[in-house]
């Protein structure tokens, strides 16, 4: 569960941001949580519309792929302080980021009051048209005289404090999954499989349905090349370096830019031995050109939803093929700085292997599901422990892959960029 902390007050030191960093910190099992800042934001003003600077599309694309939002707010003279109000009057003008997402308020104050008109305030503001979030009813934390309550490494002293607020988190986490279905998508427009705009990285000179994009592009952009250093965020590696270790990766992997151009793939072995075919004269190709028509609305709905931040990764299993093989592609979200989509990468790897391995090692094995008994499942795989009377969810005949998929995985029939699956 993914959730997204929002600091309340754009001073250096906030006793809010100390309160979510002790929420991202002691209660990491229940969920990953990323804390943002509003310092940045710039003061709301519709007359100087800012809905696309940067810090205003950072926060919007972290909270539309977010599960739920908790807002941390201090108490400015009874109410909430006016760079969250600001920043909540952005997140409503001509974006909606909150619609419909289940948020929690938390705050802390000097005083001993604890944030409690903030909060109420926060509530109205976030019921109001143009926001339209779930908040949590009730449920409040309140903590009060901040200055006293942190010990020097960042932890709350009072024990029973703590008790309240993992009761509080485990009502929320709870009221999250309870608001998922009523969580509408965001729109997906048609996708361009067939490159007619352009993107900053776009090379226009050369047709991308050219067998010999490569080697023209490369020469027209005097790319870099063999010992030539590339400068990565962290590290320093040759071109010769890198395309050995990608090349040598256990899997499959490709990459298409949010033009829907299909720019690369390791090519480690030969087009037939491949589970996703790929030829050298593909690289650079449209979308359109290297699928068959028959494939372009899953295509379509991958790329789509994946853009629009629905999902963050796809996932599959192509069926009947083979007992040795669990032919498994995974479809990947990629991001530019501000959060928006920059493309999408696609591993694709036979798991069998794997997962033959991982029971091995853990002296555990798949067995068949009885219907008058349960299995002692493993906490972290799903797999039944290892004995003649234990039992397991009923599995594929070709795969051994179970058939439950869980409420995490995000399934699709389509190969986005090789139309390995039609169905």
């Amino acid at each position: 569960m993914k959730i997204i902390g929002i600091v309340g007050s754009n001073a250096e030191i906030s006793y809010n941001r100390k309160l979510l960093q002790f929420v991202q910190k002691n209660f990491n099992e229940m969920f990953e949580m990323e804390i943002l800042e509003i310092k940045d934001v710039p003061m709301f003003n519709q007359s100087d519309d800012q809905s696309h600077s940067f810090p205003v599309q950072y926060i919007y694309n972290k909270l539309i792929r977010a599960d739920g939002v908790i807002i941390s707010t201090p108490e400015h003279n009874h109410t909430i302080p006016a760079a969250l109000k600001s920043t909540l009057e952005w997140l409503s003008f001509k974006l909606h980021p909150l619609e419909n997402k289940p948020v929690m308020i938390i705050g802390a104050s000097y005083l001993d009051q604890g944030t409690s008109r903030a909060q109420l305030d926060l509530r109205k503001i976030l019921d109001a048209p143009g926001v339209n979030a779930y908040v949590l009813p009730g449920n409040e934390f309140l903590l009060g005289e901040a200055k006293e309550a942190f010990d020097e490494m960042g932890n709350i002293k009072n024990e029973k404090t703590v008790s309240f607020l993992k009761s509080c988190l485990e009502n929320f986490v709870k009221f999250v999954e309870v608001v998922k279905p009523l969580r509408k998508p965001l729109p997906t427009p048609e996708e361009d499989l067939f490159c007619e705009g352009s993107i900053s990285t776009t090379i226009k000179e050369v047709d991308p349905d050219d067998p010999e994009w490569v080697e023209k592009v490369a020469k027209l952009t005097n790319a870099a090349s063999g010992d030539d250093y590339v400068k990565l965020d962290h590290g320093v590696l040759t071109v010769n370096q890198i395309d050995r270790f990608m090349r040598a990766l256990p899997f499959e992997l490709t990459f298409a830019d949010d033009n829907n151009q299909f720019l690369y793939y390791n090519h480690a072995q030969n087009a037939n031995t491949m589970m996703a075919p790929r030829v050298p004269s593909q690289s650079g190709n449209r979308l359109g050109t290297v699928h068959p028509e028959r494939t372009f609305k899953n295509v379509s709905y991958v790329i789509a939803n994946l853009r629009a931040g629905n999902e963050d990764y796809f996932r599959t299993i192509v069926p009947n093929t083979g007992p040795d093989v669990i032919n498994v592609h995974n479809y990947q979200a990629m991001y530019y700085e501000d959060g928006s989509y920059a493309g999408i990468n696609e591993i694709v790897f036979n798991f069998k292997p794997w997962l033959d391995w991982y029971l091995k090692e853990t002296g555990q094995k798949l067995v068949k599901k009885n219907a008058n008994t349960s299995p002692k499942a493993d906490a972290t795989s799903g797999a039944s422990a290892q004995g003649r009377n234990d039992v397991a969810p009923e599995v594929d005949a070709t795969s051994g892959a179970s058939q439950n998929a869980t409420d995490e995985d995000k399934n699709t029939n389509a190969d986005a960029t090789s139309g390995a699956s039609e169905s």
